[in-house]
């Protein structure tokens, strides 16, 4: 007797939310939720803001630079006016002078001894002030100051960016063309850079009358091969990477390749050496001033007003204090900041 097997009908499935539900699986698969979601450049920024000395050393840089371009005109004083009757006076702050600090008093070192003076007090001068003091032609140290500061901060960026814009055009097609042409130009360098800067300046002064433009064009000429270099050695590095090859496959000129292909891919060394490059200009521009081959006065920098300063160091100490204070915490900042951008744009640093 055949047995008829029972017809099974199974309702269908209906999903709920529970199926749709997702899964926290955030600590199973470990993505870094910081560094995955941010551009390039936040992280740069993030990193820089790490370095605790780097973004000190920018505080400095930010502050130099305002009162460079505001502190002379924060009195009635300017960088050539000169009064002989107050000429030499110490510094002399308002209020600050109630505490015995900054009040004008001076020692002065003599043969039979040490002597206070305050010439204000002896000269009638009760409503004059002169923060930094004045010099001996009776000119006001805190307008020189941070005109000096101004010039010498002119004089180092825009020789920067002037060596950045030869040196880098100079190493990328030295370093993407390579071969004969490579040579050639790697002679030229060595040339430029085995002449001497001061016989350059020299030279310069027969041609152009001592100035601004004089130490720019000297800088220019002398401090590209740091950065030529730089680009040269990031073009051999970079020439044959695959998305070079691929440009140039594609019929891309060399210009574009070196421009707009390689360029964009080693700006983080080449900003770096930039920043490194500002206080070696104003160390130069300093040095050749105090020597006499810099700015012509009335103008001031800050190698000139310490050239000043120390033909009477012994006398009025606080005459040579403020130019050199300057230039030491701008050499000193831009430094910390050019170290700081190194270790942010570094990708190799990244994980360390």
């Amino acid at each position: 007797m055949a047995e008829t097997a029972a017809v099974v009908t199974k309702e269908p499935y209906i999903p709920t939310d529970a199926d749709f539900r997702l899964k926290e699986n955030n600590a199973d698969i470990l993505v870094d939720s910081n560094f995955a979601s941010q551009s390039f450049w936040k992280e740069v920024v993030a990193r820089f803001k790490k370095k605790k000395s780097a973004v000190l050393g920018l505080i400095f840089v930010l502050v130099i630079t305002f009162f460079a371009f505001i502190g002379p005109a924060m009195n009635d004083y300017t960088y050539s006016g000169q009064d002989l009757s107050q000429k030499n006076l110490a510094p002399r702050i308002p209020l600050i002078e109630y505490t015995g600090m900054f009040d004008g008093h001076e020692n002065i070192h003599t043969t039979s001894g040490t002597k206070t003076v305050n010439y204000y007090f002896e000269n009638k001068l009760t409503d004059t002030f002169y923060w930094f003091g004045s010099d001996n032609f009776g000119r006001d140290i805190w307008t020189r100051t941070w005109s000096g500061a101004q010039v010498s901060l002119i004089i180092a960026v825009a020789a920067a960016i002037i060596d950045m814009i030869i040196g880098m055009s100079y190493g990328l097609i030295s370093g993407y063309f390579g071969g004969k042409v490579d040579m050639v130009m790697q002679r030229i360098l060595e040339i430029a850079n085995g002449i001497p800067r001061l016989v350059i300046v020299t030279l310069l002064l027969l041609v152009f009358k001592p100035g601004m433009l004089t130490i720019i064009v000297a800088l220019m000429l002398t401090e590209w091969v740091g950065m030529s270099r730089i680009a040269r050695a990031e073009m051999l590095k970079l020439k044959e990477q695959e998305f070079v090859l691929a440009s140039r496959t594609l019929g891309a000129g060399s210009m574009h390749i070196i421009f707009s292909e390689v360029l964009p891919n080693i700006i983080g060394p080449i900003i770096t050496q930039v920043m490194f490059s500002i206080p070696t200009a104003i160390f130069t521009e300093a040095f050749l001033s105090f020597v006499g081959l810099g700015i012509p006065v009335p103008r001031c920098s800050l190698g000139s007003l310490i050239s000043e300063g120390f033909n009477s160091f012994t006398t009025h100490p606080y005459q040579i204090i403020p130019p050199i204070v300057v230039m030491a915490l701008l050499m000193l900042s831009f430094n910390l900041v050019a170290d700081g951008l190194r270790e942010a744009l570094d990708p190799k640093l990244k994980e360390m």
